[in-house]
């Protein structure tokens, strides 16, 4: 068998090797999904509940296609195998149900355990994707670690010191600019110590 020379040949043959386990509950995948590497539409990078995979309707795509996207995040070929199966059990049942009834129902019978929303392969579904992973190569991709979103500035206190006796506090430049410096304790005028951070 020849490696698949990208991740979308990858995903794609691993669509046909995971179809057999679909059929087998009686919920085939659809015969018109297309999988790629692609970052969800919302929560690719958040610090908590990272959307890692995403399947869109065929009622979505011009041609009637079931879009499945994997995140770029992702690089462990069982894992990423895992993901699809998730999304692919969402294309089986239809999005409308969304993790419950049904999915749970198709997700447990093919293999994927945990929290509905977060699954993971079991130890049988884990061997099937090692054999798959075995037979195709692993996952042709690089992690993408880092969002390409400007990093977000944390507070920056700056230094304001009293003139008479040398008292130093630090203040938002939002505050300094509201209320102005303050008056020191020992009463002399507070001024902010420029070019100090």
């Amino acid at each position: 068998m020849r490696k698949p020379k990208n991740r979308e040949e990858w995903l794609t043959e691993c669509i046909t090797k995971v179809r057999p386990m679909f059929e087998d509950q009686g919920r085939p995948i659809p015969k018109k999904v297309r999988a790629s590497c692609s970052l969800p539409s919302q929560g690719a990078l958040a610090e908590k509940q990272k959307r890692i995979g995403e399947a869109w309707s065929s009622k979505n795509s011009a041609d009637g296609t079931f879009e499945v996207f994997i995140s770029p995040v992702l690089m462990n070929s069982i894992e990423v195998a895992a993901v699809l199966v998730h999304e692919l059990v969402h294309c089986a049942v239809g999005l409308k149900c969304g993790h419950k009834g049904p999915f749970r129902k198709l997700a447990t019978a093919v293999g994927l355990e945990g929290k509905m929303t977060a699954t993971v392969a079991g130890e049988e579904l884990t061997g099937r994707l090692e054999r798959i992973v075995a037979k195709l190569g692993e996952y042709p991709h690089a992690k993408l670690k880092h969002s390409n979103a400007p990093k977000k500035q944390s507070t920056r206190m700056l230094k304001v010191e009293c003139a008479d006796c040398g008292c130093i506090v630090r203040m938002t430049r939002k505050w300094l600019e509201e209320a102005g410096c303050p008056t020191c304790a020992c009463g002399g005028a507070m001024a902010e110590k420029e070019g100090d951070d």
